[in-house]
């Protein structure tokens, strides 16, 4: 797993190491998560083509050693970097995400398909912001040198000096939701079915449990 994942993993206490550990192992007793063990951990089914490859590129990024599964370090890594892990760090992680050829840039098309997808999965396809519109309004904020592709640098840099645009990733695009699935699933109760708040893109996210 390498030092990326340590200072994350190292910030839990043992019993919640060990709560978490006991539903990973519920939902995977193999102790190595596939792909569609991934897609059934989450329920999602009956995706469009957009949303499933958004979901692939997901598990890519938990994957962290490439082996092509997600073992419980994997997944200790990525529940701690987005619930608890420094901005820094999770403007990273978002960026690799969103990078999905992996050339170190992002540009318009990759951003639409994220958005899509994420809408998609949601169930909110159709809003007032066209997922179109948002994505050049966050061009036309961050990329500073008007190439058409957002580097890391701009990436960060824009979500850190733009308030709007942090409020917009933070609530728009934010993976929590997919998280508290894992987080939750396996607590031998029913799913609850939570409010749903929409962030300034006309995205979804859902607020704390009742």
């Amino acid at each position: 797993m390498g030092n990326a994942t340590g200072s994350t993993v190292d910030d839990l206490q043992a019993v919640e190491m060990h709560l978490w550990y006991k539903k990973f192992m519920t939902e995977c007793p193999s102790g190595q998560l596939t792909l569609h063990e991934f897609k059934q951990f989450f329920g999602l089914r009956g995706l469009d083509t957009g949303a499933n490859a958004y979901i692939e590129q997901m598990f890519r990024t938990f994957d962290m050693n490439k082996d092509g599964y997600i073992d419980f370090m994997e997944y200790v890594a990525a529940l701690s970097l987005v619930m608890r892990g420094k901005m820094e760090h999770k403007l990273r992680w978002y960026f690799k995400l969103y990078d999905v050829d992996g050339n170190g840039c992002i540009d318009r098309h990759e951003l639409l398909n994220i958005i899509k997808a994420i809408r998609a999965i949601t169930g909110n396809e159709n809003q007032e912001v066209t997922a179109e519109d948002f994505t050049n309004s966050v061009f036309d904020r961050i990329d500073i040198n008007g190439d058409g592709e957002l580097s890391l640098e701009e990436f960060v840099a824009g979500a850190r000096s733009d308030d709007d645009f942090m409020e917009v990733m933070m609530k728009s695009l934010d993976l929590a939701h997919i998280v508290a699935m894992i987080h939750t699933k396996g607590s031998g109760g029913e799913w609850r079915q939570r409010p749903r708040q929409r962030g300034p893109a006309g995205l979804v996210r859902r607020a704390g449990r009742q």
